[in-house]
């Protein structure tokens, strides 16, 4: 069995294989061209510890599966399906022969699920793994579990081009690294960054390079409509133009791998799939648009996006490593040196970002609904989980507790997202079997009609049942290439349904009604056109705004199921949707109590809403509002409004004073907290049952608090209040005069007549004695002439001066010379005392 001992990964073949005899992760670190996936897995098919297992090998993309696959076949003079074999979605080359499976992530997944002790596989190879996949990352946390609970024996590789010096620690893993053998790469950056169409500064380089540099030349674009463009750019130039992406037809594919025979110069025009396991022979030189699309996802709106975006540094360090596998190359960058500096590092694993409704369902299936019950290198986002049990919810594939139910366990029989698997599986039950596998279809590939042809779904299948009704050679109003696509995988879905294809023109609905059953939060209701805003707006169920382009012939609808759409505006655009019908919209809906307070009016308003998520289809008055969801909307409507809503009497705020003044001076007692913010964190136990009759501004205005302020002091505290901080103090006349408590624990205030005191040397206290008040002392018109915690201070001193003006202005009243033996007075002196 050959081991291609001239690529440079044979030299740690023995190191890997002493690595794996004796541990059962190991992680191998070789940059392209090494030799890592169609040498290193042939090496070890013989190894002892292996004892005659399979070994399954997981890539990244179904074009590197592919020829990966065919490379390790070639390596032992055999076909793919003999000792190496291959699987991707609805493609499956092996026999009982095969030793070597080449997989992509998904499939191993599904292989998991169904069998989870991997019986009959001793190794499994993670390829690619610098890429950081969300799929790998599943497997590899899937694999360590399997490893712990139920197979010591089973081996795992993890492979990459690169890597995070980190990786093999937080592996607990060891690192076996081979140098590789490449050649040197001249990069030549672009002087200034290009602006307007990418696809005019790619041309230009490329005929830069094809009069310059010698050798086959490969250029890395965004996607296939880049590729397009380039393409025709360069329709004149003396090579071989050959597209190469992921959903090229296999033939096309091979076409763009293999030398071409002829002898003419070849120029591959590529997506980011050929950045890594993909060897292309021949390749001198490399142009780099320094873009890639990928796809983001808004946790927020539960939507995903395509986004063209600029490459990372280790990925443009990827891309011009490519022009030197086999002799020194270039490596055109149609950006600046400048603008490299600033490029970031790296793209943070798929985990944070994309959407997490496919893993969380397969977490379910597991038993491991809780993520942080397995080992990850990167937790998944919590609030990207949530999102998607949600969602999840919402296609009825868990239960409230998470766990997956029996509709969730058929969507994992389907190989695609579980939003489409609902589709296929539940249009199939409503009798829409092949109409289902048409939109599924059409829902995963592009758009098959030219721009400007509107958003509707409709007409996009009605262009694929003509084309298949005329023939691969027949008149299409559609891209015949795309077309194709979407009818092979639709035959696909027919035949996993069991159902004929139908090419009758679909009645008015069921487009509509079979993306609801994917996307039923976009399910959406027009907008009342309002002054100066244009036709085609609507609400969609999970409570975004989105849009028609304008002109749209679907403006004119009432009700539409959205399945594409553009997020990133405070108002989506929808791309693609289908009538749907209302009546069918009302069948989903459910009546709801709706209680809320409208604050323009001040009015507490009951209504029950037939709603359909965030649409109300109808409505009508809630005659008997339950107490508890009253005291809650009203609860909240005080808290959004302030207390001010409520009126608190003198002797209520003072009650609120005096407990205050207490928990102030003595913070480590149990005394309530009776602030504002205090009052309003408990609002619904203390004020609760007073709301149960209000509906009004004027009502909360008139609720008595005092008895909820009091039922918050418990008992026992409730004579230490009387006691420590009375309502009124007596003076020396005998007067009980009111105290005036204040917050925060300031000394509470004893307004009092002057006369009233004469006598008395010590100021009044409240606390048992702790807390001296502070006097506020009055004329005997009751206006205050001074203000002061120190009465013995004050008669000795101020009070003199304070003598002369009083008797000024009050000649009929004492101001003895000496206050402390005068009697205390409430009034004038009388004749003859």
């Amino acid at each position: 069995m050959s081991t291609l001992p001239d690529l440079p990964i044979a030299e740690v073949i023995p190191a890997v294989r002493a690595a794996l005899a004796a541990h059962p992760l190991v992680v191998v670190q070789a940059p392209p061209g090494a030799g890592k996936s169609t040498a290193l897995p042939l090496a070890l098919l013989g190894e002892p510890w292996l004892a005659g297992l399979d070994v399954v090998m997981l890539q990244p993309r179904r074009v590197a599966v592919r020829a990966v696959a065919a490379r390790l076949a070639e390596g032992l003079g055999e076909d793919v399906g003999g000792t190496v074999g291959s699987r991707v979605r609805f493609e499956s080359r092996v026999s009982p022969r095969t030793r070597l499976e080449v997989v992509t992530e998904g499939i191993l997944t599904r292989r998991l699920q169904r069998d989870p002790e991997l019986r009959g596989v001793g190794l499994v190879i993670l390829d690619e793994f610098h890429e950081r996949s969300l799929n790998a990352d599943l497997a590899l946390a899937l694999l360590r579990e399997v490893q712990g609970a139920l197979r010591d024996d089973l081996r795992v590789l993890v492979m990459s081009a690169t890597l995070n010096a980190d990786l093999p620690g937080r592996l607990g893993a060891p690192l076996v690294a081979s140098e590789g053998r490449t050649y040197p790469v001249d990069i030549r950056y672009a002087t200034v960054d290009p602006t307007g169409r990418i696809e005019n500064a790619v041309a230009q380089a490329v005929r830069r390079a094809l009069e310059n540099d010698p050798g086959d030349i490969l250029v890395f674009l965004p996607g296939v409509r880049e590729i397009r463009g380039v393409q025709g750019l360069l329709a004149d130039v003396d090579a071989v133009v050959l597209p190469l992406y992921g959903d090229l037809p296999l033939e096309g594919q091979q076409r763009a791998l293999r030398p071409f025979a002829g002898g003419r110069r070849r120029l591959i025009l590529a997506t980011s799939i050929a950045e890594t396991s993909l060897t292309i022979d021949g390749v001198r030189v490399v142009i780099d648009s320094g873009q890639s699309r990928t796809q983001s996802f808004d946790p927020g709106t539960g939507l995903t996006r395509m986004v063209t975006s600029r490459v990372t540094r280790d990925s443009a360090t990827q891309r011009a490593g490519r022009a030197g596998r086999t002799a020194p190359g270039v490596a055109y960058r149609v950006w600046s040196e400048r603008t490299h500096a600033l490029l970031p590092q790296a793209r943070p694993p798929e985990i944070m970002e994309a959407d997490l409704t496919p893993l969380t369902l397969e977490l379910a299936q597991w038993g491991s609904p809780e993520p942080a019950s397995l080992e990850w290198l990167d937790a998944p986002p919590a609030p990207r989980i949530e999102a998607a049990r949600t969602l999840l919810r919402g296609l009825d594939a868990l239960d409230d507790d998470g766990r997956v139910t029996p509709l969730g366990r058929r969507l994992l029989d389907f190989p695609t997202h579980p939003r489409l698997a609902h589709l296929l599986l539940s249009g199939h039950a409503d009798g829409l079997g092949a109409l289902a596998a048409d939109v599924a279809a059409l829902l995963e590939e592009r758009d098959p009609l030219p721009p400007g042809s509107g958003s509707d779904l409709t007409d996009r299948v009605v262009a694929l049942r003509l084309w298949r009704r005329a023939g691969a050679g027949g008149d299409s109003r559609g891209d015949a290439a795309v077309l194709e696509r979407v009818e092979r995988l639709s035959r696909q879905w027919r035949r996993t349904l069991d159902v004929p294809a139908d090419d009758s023109a679909p009645a008015a609905w069921d487009v509509g009604t079979l993306v609801a059953l994917a996307y039923p939060e976009r399910i959406a209701l027009v907008r009342e056109v309002q002054a100066g805003r244009l036709p085609g707006r609507f609400l969609l169920a999970g409570g975004q705004g989105a849009a028609l382009p304008e002109g749209d012939a679907l403006v004119g609808a009432a009700t539409l199921a959205v399945a594409h759409l553009d997020a990133r505006q405070a108002e989506a655009r929808i791309y693609l949707a289908a009538p749907i019908d209302p009546q069918a919209m009302r069948g989903r809906a459910v009546w709801r109590d709706a209680v809320h307070w409208d604050a323009r009016t001040g009015t507490l308003v009951a209504q029950q809403n037939l709603g359909l998520g965030a649409l109300v289809l109808d409505s009508r008055p809630l005659k008997d509002v339950p107490a508890g969801q009253r005291v809650e909307v009203l609860a909240a409507a005080i808290r959004s409004e302030g207390l001010h809503l409520l009126t608190f009497p003198a002797d209520a705020a003072q009650f609120r004073a005096r407990v205050g003044s207490l928990r102030a001076w003595h913070p480590g007692e149990d005394w309530p907290d009776l602030s504002d913010g205090g009052l309003l964190g408990s609002l619904e136990a203390w004020l609760g049952p007073a709301l149960e009759r209000a509906r009004t501004r004027d009502d909360l205005a008139r609720v008595d608090v005092r008895p909820g302020l009091t039922a918050l002091l418990p008992w026992n505290l409730m004579r230490e209040l009387d006691e420590r901080a009375p309502t009124h103090l007596t003076v020396p006349t005998g007067s009980r005069i009111r105290l005036e408590y204040r917050d925060a624990g300031e000394p509470p205030i004893l307004a009092v007549k002057l006369q009233e005191l004469f006598g008395l040397a010590d100021t009044p206290t409240v606390d048992q004695g702790r807390r001296p008040v502070l006097l506020h002392l009055l004329s005997p018109a009751g206006r205050p002439v001074q203000v002061t915690q120190d009465l013995r201070s004050f008669w000795n001193s101020s009070y003199f001066e304070v003598r002369k003006d009083l008797r000024g202005r009050y000649p009929k009243h004492p101001w003895p010379d000496d206050p402390w033996s005068h009697r205390p007075m409430k009034g004038i002196t009388k004749r003859g005392v």
